[in-house]
């Protein structure tokens, strides 16, 4: 008898999602799929629309990563357009997009990831959930809450909301920092220096407790697709990076990401699946997200990120399969994020009100903007008629990027669960928490 094992919803992030894996009467995994609900109808939207507003209506994408999404708009229509903004305004992007980038990090480490590692992935479902976590470990509860907190109202700070900004204008943004505001931050910065340094102690315990999971389970050769700075860690700015399999770097600019990546509809998903497509190499699956970005920087931006990094490349290598350790690449990022917020926010640029420029004319123009969210790379492609007004958008979102990637890995790791019994293999340590 067919069997059927569905796990709905598992994700909300850019559309609803469920994973589904159907299983055959003698055994073998017959098919695995992760079906969402596709974010493109966001393209007929913007149709007609002026291209200022952009920026504004895409943001509702997602509520995971609306400022990446809010600023990559933003991007695309002033490539489109030809505007430079002010480097206090780039300064006040970064320090919006790294306070994203850590809160949502740690929402992902400390709610999602950490009750299966603290319970055990066989433990009691109605306990693996991050309640359970905070009852039982009140004050790591505490402090990734206010960790999250943290971050969540720097964003609402620069941004105008945490969720869904309203601070990005094309040419800049809206207002600076207020000075006050920046004061109360930096304040709060050796709390959570000590929150940061607690949460890469505990990330490594859980490394080291499950490393028979990370080094068996999931171990998927793809290509990795990311957004590097001259080979630097950024999530701003950059161009794209490929990685083959076997390690091999590939530098493209992002402006002609259609000759670097293809996309199409398969028969059982609404979803799109990319891939790439590259000369002299063969076709092929690519990953992106934070393990993506890792595997395709020369180095991290800041030194403690940067120290982690090599620490993750000792233990497992230079270019890294291991599903399971996209956790310690997020963890590597969350550093990272904290060290650019500090390194802003003593900054004296996150307060000059020079952080716009009113030399802007709409025009007819093509701009291509891209950023890398959480979950991986952002890219708008737009059209603008000679009235600033949207002719077209083409959007790659980060969900779109991973599809293909989160299917292969879901049919191997299936495979081994359902026909190679590896678990039977693999000891699980205790639980942390009952």
């Amino acid at each position: 008898m067919v069997k059927e094992i569905i796990v709905e919803p598992v994700t909300r992030l850019e559309g609803h999602g469920g994973l589904r894996i159907v299983i055959g009467d003698n055994g073998k995994v017959k098919d695995a799929q992760f079906n969402i609900t596709s974010t493109r109808f966001f393209e007929k939207f913007v149709e007609g629309r002026y291209c200022e507003h952009v920026p504004r209506i895409t943001n509702r994408i997602c509520g995971i990563c609306p400022i990446p999404h809010h600023l990559t708009a933003t991007k695309a229509v002033e490539d489109a357009w030809g505007v430079e903004i002010p480097t206090p305004a780039l300064k006040l992007r970064k320090l919006m997009m790294n306070a994203k980038q850590y809160s949502s990090h740690l929402l992902h480490f400390y709610a999602l990831a950490a009750p299966d590692f603290l319970v055990g992935p066989f433990g009691d479902p109605a306990l693996r959930n991050i309640v359970h976590v905070i009852n039982k470990m009140p004050e790591v509860g505490a402090m990734a809450l206010k960790m999250m907190d943290f971050g969540q109202k720097l964003c609402a700070e620069v941004g105008g909301k945490s969720i869904h900004p309203i601070a990005a204008i094309v040419g800049g943004m809206k207002k600076p920092m207020d000075e006050d505001a920046r004061d109360k931050f930096l304040k709060m910065i050796p709390e959570q220096l000590k929150s940061v340094q607690k949460t890469v102690d505990i990330a490594l315990k859980v490394i080291d407790d499950y490393w028979d999971v990370i080094a068996n389970i999931g171990v998927v050769p793809t290509y990795y697709l990311a957004m590097t700075k001259n080979g630097v860690h950024d999530i701003y700015e950059g161009d794209i990076r490929v990685v083959t399999p076997d390690g091999k770097k590939f530098d493209y600019d992002y402006h002609k990401y259609l000759d670097v990546i293809g996309e199409h509809i398969p028969n059982h998903s609404y979803a799109t699946h990319t891939y790439y497509k590259p000369a002299g190499y063969p076709e092929g699956i690519y990953r992106t997200n934070c393990l993506a970005m890792t595997n395709a920087v020369d180095k991290m931006a800041t030194p403690l990120a940067n120290d982690a990094l090599k620490a993750m490349r000792e233990k497992i290598g230079e270019v890294i399969h291991h599903t399971f350790a996209y956790h310690w690449a997020r963890i590597i990022e969350m550093v990272e994020a904290f060290e650019i917020i500090k390194e802003l926010l003593e900054d004296p640029d996150i307060c000059n009100p020079d952080c716009k420029t009113l030399d802007v004319e709409p025009k007819e123009g093509v701009g291509v903007g891209m950023t890398e969210a959480p979950r991986g790379i952002l890219l708008y492609n737009i059209w603008s008629d000679p009235d600033g007004i949207c002719k077209k958008l083409n959007l790659m979102v980060a969900t779109n990027h991973n599809i293909a990637g989160i299917e292969k890995s879901l049919m191997h790791v299936a495979k081994q669960v359902f026909e190679d019994k590896v678990l039977d293999g693999i000891k699980l340590p205790d639980p942390w928490i009952k």
